[in-house]
């Protein structure tokens, strides 16, 4: 906890974190020239001058890294002219050139740190007149060298590491966005089942409520009948209710999760629970009719659903026809009415045609919807038979 305490308090702190490099070297000077064979004695005063003025341009060394290793370079080299006698190793340059590595990119810091080993080396084999490239003069530049190395290695793993820090982050986004998706994506799902169950059946029962209601008195029977009608379309719309909200409380998606779903094999029981609320339905089927993905199945049964749905609800129909035209590879939909469509029974939300648009698209299909040239109004959807991977 203390290390990192110090390290965050020092990234608050650039000139003094820049500085502590050079307060070391200044201490290590004072100590290694005062350290003799025969004890300690008095420092070395122009070792450890030259060594301060050197260290100076440290402080800094991260917001100016390339002015910092010319003026390091040049005090070093200057001190190595003008006091050969001493043993002088360039520390300063040293720090100077890992902090520029640390800080550029890797072609200009080794461009750079091989001009400045190759000067070190030059300039300490001509002023202690030894051969450049044996002896001191050769770890000189081994020790430029290696500093550039250090830094070039500091700054490949900072990037790295940075940028397996942008990945994580990006995953993360990518994770939370989603899963942001998908819940709306749910939300939108659940709402049009709600939809089409609730409209559809609840369209029904006030249909047969209103018809129970106006046969009471007249015709008892028509009447007990009607009430008959409203009591399996109750039952149906709870069973409905009850398997979509049980989707809700699945933690997994296995197939008997979502059972019943409804299916094309249905449609004769949806077409008499429409005719029992006093709307003729009629039903035909040209090619070969044959089972369909269940998700096929669901969104043209919706579809149909919704259509005699709205057609009961909103237009003055005398009759609904309903035709079903399998394909070589497309399901064709056809919901017909001789209503009004500008003559509505009561207002309308315009969700179900939405729904009926988002349903087939979900499958790779199509929907439109409009009034006909001789009157009424006509649904029709184009649903493929074969579901590509897209859409499963």
């Amino acid at each position: 906890m203390q290390v990192t305490a110090m390290r965050w308090w020092l990234a608050r702190h650039d000139r003094i974190r820049d500085a502590l490099p050079a307060l070391v070297l200044i201490v290590v000077a004072v100590a290694a020239t005062a350290a003799g064979k025969s004890g300690w004695h008095e420092p070395r005063a122009t070792w450890v001058a030259w060594t301060a003025l050197s260290c100076i341009p440290l402080v800094f060394r991260s917001r100016w890294p390339l002015p910092v290793v010319v003026l390091t370079l040049a005090v070093d080299l200057t001190g190595m002219a003008l006091a050969p006698d001493h043993a002088f190793t360039p520390a300063a340059s040293l720090v100077a050139l890992y902090t520029f590595a640390t800080r550029s990119s890797r072609r200009t810091a080794w461009t750079v740190g091989v001009i400045a080993s190759v000067m070190i080396t030059w300039v300490y084999a001509a002023t202690h007149n030894e051969p450049l490239l044996v002896g001191t003069s050769l770890l000189r530049f081994d020790f430029a060298i290696a500093a550039t190395g250090l830094g070039d290695a500091v700054r490949s793993r900072r990037l790295h590491l940075a940028r397996a820090e942008a990945r994580a982050e990006n995953a993360e986004r990518t994770r939370e966005e989603e899963a942001r998706r998908r819940v709306a994506e749910e939300r939108v799902r659940i709402a049009r089942e709600l939809h089409d169950v609730v409209a559809h059946h609840i369209t029904l029962v006030n249909a047969q409520a209103g018809v129970a209601h106006h046969l009471m008195r007249t015709d008892p029977d028509r009447a007990y009948e009607a009430l008959a009608h409203i009591k399996d379309n109750s039952r149906a719309a709870l069973d409905e209710l009850r398997a979509t909200v049980g989707l809700l409380r699945q933690s997994d998606d296995a197939p008997d999760s979502r059972a019943p779903i409804p299916r094309l094999a249905d449609l004769d029981a949806l077409v008499s629970g429409i005719r029992g609320g006093g709307l003729p339905v009629s039903v035909s089927r040209t090619g070969a009719p044959r089972p369909l993905a269940p998700s096929t199945e669901l969104t043209a049964y919706r579809i149909i659903q919704e259509a005699l749905t709205n057609t009961h609800k909103h237009a003055l129909a005398a009759h609904a026809e309903v035709a079903l035209d399998y394909g070589a590879t497309v399901l064709r939909v056809t919901v017909t009415d001789d209503g009004e469509p500008h003559a509505p029974k009561g207002p309308g939300t315009g969700h179900g045609l939405i729904g009926m648009r988002e349903r087939a698209t979900a499958v790779g299909g199509t929907v439109t919807a409009g009034p006909r040239p001789e009157g009424g109004f006509r649904v029709v959807a184009e649903l493929p038979l074969f579901l590509t991977p897209a859409t499963t």
